[in-house]
């Protein structure tokens, strides 16, 4: 595999995604290098936004069904309740057709929003990818990066020297791959690049300090990387932890506040975003123990929790990008989610319940109208042996059988290996017992 974060994720699912929207990201990019802006920040940010109101169907699909799945859970407690205790088949059978009977009235399915889910997960997980190795998909980014690797790579210790920075950490597998071993010059400079795409200030200073004779190289990529990653004032390559120790030991107090507030707003507008998402609760604002889906609910609410927790965690060891990239996130959520929040309190939500109402019996009067349901509802074992032993067909062609094979049986004209001669012996065998 030539560059596990340079080269585009080659996952099943995740992979053939990611590569899309890289292509996406890549043109963005390529406009606002054009227009003279050519920021990673602002690519996030936009990249985002677009990504987001591309799926807003599908999270205003998963919004109306929590909507729905609030206003039916008291029906579809009173059905688990008239069969509580019941485990008989003919009490589950008609639990289960009271149930999709419900679900049906409410328009909603039993699978709930899994489906959205499904189709939402490789998106979001193929946008991290594509944020967090940006090299592996745009073109200007990657290309910023030579002929520095190229100089590298034929410098004697490179390869150890770049092991030693922190940033090399993840990568330590690269330069052990027999690939690597080998001299596969892609794979090299793709290593490199990975390496070097994370590296923080600190990891530039010293690349220069070592190689004193490629410091043109180095300062030209790194101005050129600087130039990408400045956004308000911040290197958005650098990591929260390294722009809080910078600031300390500098005395740089904007860049305290810049390496604060990004953890604090990654975590702050996560719980904003998970305070709009819809919950059921009782009149106390707490989960009600009485909801079918209690156990779900009582998860949820912990993770939402634990979410803006571990975004802030994460946020002070990853490049500042990723939070910037988690904060453009959770904002353009929440804004979609008043908006939807707003959509669905003037929904008519009894007037959808009716018309799924409507529709669902059509569909059972349509159904009960098919020849083939009739047929099908109609059929029985006693019917179909009924209709065997009437059909002079039937009846003739099963005499003709027996009386054939009673033939061969008295003539003995049976075949060694046959399951006539195999039961003829079971036969004689039963036979002579019975004779003693």
């Amino acid at each position: 595999m030539l560059g596990v974060l340079l080269t585009p994720y080659g996952g099943k699912i995740v992979g053939p995604v990611a590569w899309f929207l890289g292509h996406i990201m890549n043109g963005i990019f390529n406009v606002l290098n054009k227009i003279g802006i050519p920021n990673i920040g602002l690519a996030i940010i936009i990249f985002t936004i677009v990504i987001y109101l591309c799926l807003l169907p599908l999270t205003y699909k998963q919004q109306k069904f929590s909507k729905l799945q609030s206003k039916m859970s008291p029906e579809l407690k009173v059905i688990q309740e008239k069969y509580k205790g019941k485990k008989d088949n003919d009490s589950m059978l008609a639990m289960q057709a009271e149930t999709k009977e419900l679900y049906a009235k409410y328009g909603v399915s039993q699978t709930g929003s899994c489906l959205q889910l499904l189709i939402q997960m490789p998106i979001l997980f193929a946008l991290y990818r594509v944020i967090y190795s940006m090299p592996a998909y745009v073109t200007i980014i990657k290309n910023s990066f030579y002929p520095l690797v190229e100089e590298l790579r034929n410098t004697s210790g490179a390869a150890d020297f770049l092991q030693t920075l922190k940033s090399a950490a993840m990568y330590k597998g690269q330069f052990t791959n027999e690939q690597f071993l080998a001299g596969n010059t892609e794979y090299i400079e793709n290593t490199y690049i990975d390496v070097l795409n994370k590296a923080s200030s600190a990891d530039w200073t010293s690349l220069s300090d070592q190689f004193g004779s490629l410091s043109s190289s180095i300062d030209l990529t790194h101005n050129a990387l600087n130039k990408f990653n400045s956004f308000l004032g911040l290197n958005i390559g650098d990591s929260p932890m390294y722009m809080i120790q910078t600031a300390f030991s500098n005395k740089q107090f904007l860049l305290l506040i810049g390496g604060i507030a990004v953890p604090a707003l990654a975590a702050f507008t996560q719980w904003i975003n998970t305070k709009l998402m819809p919950q059921n609760t009782d009149n106390n604002g707490k989960i009600d123990p009485n909801d079918p889906s209690a156990q779900m609910q009582q998860s949820m609410k912990t993770m939402n929790i634990m979410m803006p927790i571990m975004s802030a965690f994460f946020c002070l060891s990853l490049p500042a990008g990723m939070g910037l990239y988690w904060i453009a996130g959770a904002v353009v959520r929440s804004i979609q989610q008043i908006v939807i929040n707003k959509h669905i309190d003037k929904t008519d939500i009894d007037a959808e319940i009716a018309k799924n109402t409507e529709k669902y019996k059509k569909k059972m009067e349509k159904m009960k109208s098919s020849p083939q349901m009739n047929m099908y509802a109609n059929m029985s074992t006693k019917n179909i042996s009924s209709i065997a032993k009437n059909s002079p067909v039937a009846t003739v062609d099963m005499d003709e059988k027996v009386a054939n094979s009673r033939k061969v049986y008295e003539n003995n004209n049976i075949r060694k290996d046959s399951l006539l001669a195999k039961a003829n012996m079971v036969k004689d065998f039963n036979e002579n017992i019975n004779k003693k």
